[in-house]
């Protein structure tokens, strides 16, 4: 590595800092890096650098092994969390149209319904799951839906319960969907209703830590979307176990459309509904 100030154009990691680097990020979130991501890892790893006033890479990863907050500290800076609300809104259609109505046959009304969306990023799909069910399924009073939001990162939990939004992140949302449920902040900005905003339920998660799934109890519908794609095979078979035991018999796993369970697990059934394919938990 050179010598030069973090966050500088000179800074670069040796292939053996760079596997450092990345192994410990693998070790902690199932995520692949590696050389094809050397400059967006270089940029991050700089900038924490940086921030902890240091220029040694070997006392920083000292620093990032010894100290929790750290090691948070760059997972937040390496994540990704790019959505926008009602993002794949097939799935949402699905959701009220058929799999909700099959998981409600052996429930009374008053029961509970759990869905959980995880990682939930910035917030933008535990709430657009809430605003589609509001105006799209017409028994959503008549359930104790509860939906939890999780994620591994802390500074989008943070953004989700904050739960203020740019245009492009709503660039989707009809306008009466607009009026109704977001009150104007500033800088063409908005903010979700305090009730809606309250209502859903926000919690760190790691997909590929057991205690930390297993804390959440067990859900109706999960929603795993568009992670998958950065973990490994070994590391997406850790994730789709923990995510099969956080269902109950029945439940239903929506995965991202780009993502499929064919390599990872024949754990579940693929089932076909008009809107979307999903995969649920044998009964």
């Amino acid at each position: 590595m050179s010598r030069g100030t973090p966050g500088m154009a000179d800074f670069h990691l040796t292939a053996e800092s760079l596997e450092r680097i990345c192994d410990f990020l693998y070790r902690r979130t199932g995520m692949i890096f590696g050389e094809k991501k050397r400059y967006y890892i270089e940029r991050r790893v700089a900038d924490r650098m940086k921030a902890n006033g240091t220029v040694s890479f070997t006392f920083y990863f000292g620093l990032l092994r010894a100290n929790p907050a750290e090691g948070e500290a760059l997972i937040n800076a390496c994540t990704v969390n790019e959505t926008y609300f009602y993002r794949e809104d097939h799935q949402l259609k699905c959701l009220s149209d058929d799999l909700l109505p099959e998981l409600i046959r052996n429930k009374a009304p008053g029961d509970r319904v759990r869905i959980w969306s995880n990682p939930c990023s910035s917030g933008e799909e535990p709430y657009s799951i809430a605003l589609w069910l509001l105006e799209n399924w017409r028994l959503v009073d008549a359930y104790n839906v509860e939906i939890v939001g999780s994620d591994i990162d802390s500074h989008a939990l943070a953004a989700a319960a904050a739960g203020e939004y740019g245009d492009r992140a709503l660039s989707r949302l009809p306008g009466p969907v607009l009026d109704s449920y977001f009150n104007p902040t500033h800088h063409h900005r908005r903010r979700i209703i305090d009730d809606l905003r309250e209502s859903i339920s926000l919690s760190p998660a790691n997909l590929i830590d057991r205690d930390s799934m297993a804390g959440h109890g067990r859900f109706e519908v999960i929603f795993c979307r568009n992670v998958l794609i950065y973990f490994d095979d070994a590391a997406r078979k850790v994730a789709v176990g923990h995510l099969f035991d956080a269902l109950v018999p029945g439940g239903f796993l929506c995965l991202g459309h780009t993502e499929s369970m064919s390599r990872i697990s024949d754990a579940f059934v693929l089932r076909r509904f008009p809107e979307a394919m999903v995969y649920q938990r044998p009964v």
